[in-house]
């Protein structure tokens, strides 16, 4: 494989260039010659020697991330373990006979020896010296080029080189002493070799996480980009395009940004005021609900509306009981709200399948009552209390949002006592919603619903002013504007 001559055989610099723009490689590859005359390694132009001993992968790291050339002998190698593997040194015997290995990477000294004896390593004998340096600058004819990548990366440099005369690829890893695995494999095979970094060259050599690195012959070099160059051709390319930029992604799109047409509806330029009213579960929204109806408001509940969209019959009905099973019906045949919310707040995938029945018909009686109470009073102030108004990015379609709230162990308390729910399952469904202070910052109107009835009222006397005078306020910058 090794080739004698120092001086570069041809001009890499197109071939480098052109396979760093199509793998989009973001490190020199790397030009990785053994000398048998070590007096060779100062003939090389540009030859920075290190004052200190090294590794193999620090110095792998000069050449390809800090653009030097480098050279070898192994004297100047921190430990035999390297030069060991590209065919400089002989290992000692506490090595062959696992003790090294025995003290970090393996169990026992017997588990060690296999550890090593498994190792493959360049024979000892002919070569004295070792030099890298970024081949697109022809220092040298390599023996072979070292490359480093990223998996996707390294999976399209074998599909280019299986492009022509087809060969399975075998991988191989040793464990630590990843080298071994790249650089001697593929000296002693002739044949590309990919391997995954080794803890060493990590640490030392400042391999990414993300990173592989594959030795390959210097004659399959012009194979591998010519295996690129068709293989973009046909539209295999990196960085590899994700099915699905192309497509319409309306439908996973989030409603807020699909949703003019609803917003410009509902709100419009007609003379209602829609009011959105939301809080936690048994923090008094019907409570004062129903205070605000008495002030003369229409009201559209959707708890009410689950429960009319679920009934027997309807196809909400089947596809819940379809999903769930009967298990979710009383006796009579309808559904156990008690059981379906027991299964429900617990499960977060079954609570969206849940939603994904119910809402989108809830929506349609929403909007068919808002257009009825409109025809009966233009004017209308119409609330529409929404539990999860917030949860479903529902704040866009109205003019107003009103958060009634109180104390979580108010809540806890009023949950217990109204429903007969054990503490496990109401703090269960406590936590299954928004955080009270969370809400509280999507709304420019609160009550606070936690000091008895008569303060609740006193504020909903406040509130009903001030939505009339809201509504006063808009209806003028709609006549302004016709």
């Amino acid at each position: 494989m090794e080739t004698n001559d120092l001086k570069a055989a041809r001009n890499w610099e197109p071939v480098i260039r052109r396979m760093e723009l199509l793998m989009r490689l973001k490190s020199f590859p790397v030009a990785f010659k053994m000398l048998e005359n070590k007096e060779d390694i100062d003939k090389v132009p540009f030859m920075r020697r290190l004052s200190h001993k090294a590794t193999m992968c620090q110095l792998t790291s000069l050449v390809r991330n800090f653009d030097w050339t480098v050279g070898a002998t192994a004297e100047e190698f921190i430990s035999v373990m390297c030069p060991s593997i590209i065919g400089l040194a002989d290992l000692p015997e506490f090595m062959t006979d696992g003790t090294f290995r025995s003290i970090v990477w393996a169990k026992s000294r017997a588990d060690g020896k296999k550890y090593e004896n498994g190792i493959p390593r360049i024979p000892t004998g002919k070569y004295e010296a070792v030099i890298m340096a970024p081949l697109v600058y022809n220092p040298f004819e390599p023996d072979i080029v070292l490359i480093y990548a990223n998996p996707a990366q390294m999976m399209l440099l074998i599909n280019a080189l299986q492009f022509e005369d087809y060969e399975v690829m075998q991988f191989f890893c040793v464990g630590e002493s990843s080298c071994s695995d790249a650089i001697a494999r593929c000296y002693n095979t002739g044949k590309p070799s990919l391997t995954i970094p080794c803890y060493g060259e990590r640490r030392y050599g400042h391999a990414q996480d993300d990173e592989l690195v594959m030795a390959l012959p210097v004659g399959l070099m012009d194979k591998a980009l010519a295996g690129l160059e068709s293989l973009y051709k046909r539209g295999i390319r990196y960085p590899i395009s994700y099915a699905g930029a192309e497509a319409d992604v309306t439908a996973a799109f989030p409603a807020a940004y699909g949703a003019e047409a609803m917003v410009a509806a509902l709100r419009g330029n007609k003379r209602r005021l829609l009011l959105g009213v939301t809080g936690s579960i048994a923090t008094g929204k019907s409570t004062v609900a129903k205070m605000l109806e008495e002030k003369g408001a229409f009201t559209i509940d959707f708890d009410v509306l689950s429960r009319v969209v679920v009934e027997p019959g309807t196809q909400g009905y089947n596809d819940i009981v379809a999903y769930f099973g009967e298990q979710v019906l009383q006796e009579d045949k309808t559904l156990d709200r008690d059981k379906l919310r027991e299964i429900v707040f617990s499960d977060m995938e079954k609570r969206k399948r849940l939603e994904g029945f119910t809402h989108p018909r809830i929506g349609e009686e929403f909007f068919r009552l808002v257009e009825e109470y409109t025809a009966q009073d233009p004017e209308a102030i119409i609330q529409v209390v929404i539990p999860l108004l917030i949860e479903i990015n529902m704040q866009g379609m109205f003019h107003n949002l009103l958060m009634v709230y109180a104390p979580r162990d108010t809540q806890l308390k009023r949950l217990i006592e109204r429903d007969g729910n054990s503490e496990e399952l109401a703090q269960s469904i406590i936590n299954a919603q928004m955080d009270v202070d969370d809400k509280k910052g999507y709304c420019d109107l609160l009550v606070d619903n936690s000091e008895g009835l008569e303060k609740t009222q006193a504020q909903v006397d406040e509130l009903w002013i001030k939505l009339k005078a809201i509504q006063k306020e808009r209806i003028a910058e709609l006549e302004k504007g016709a």
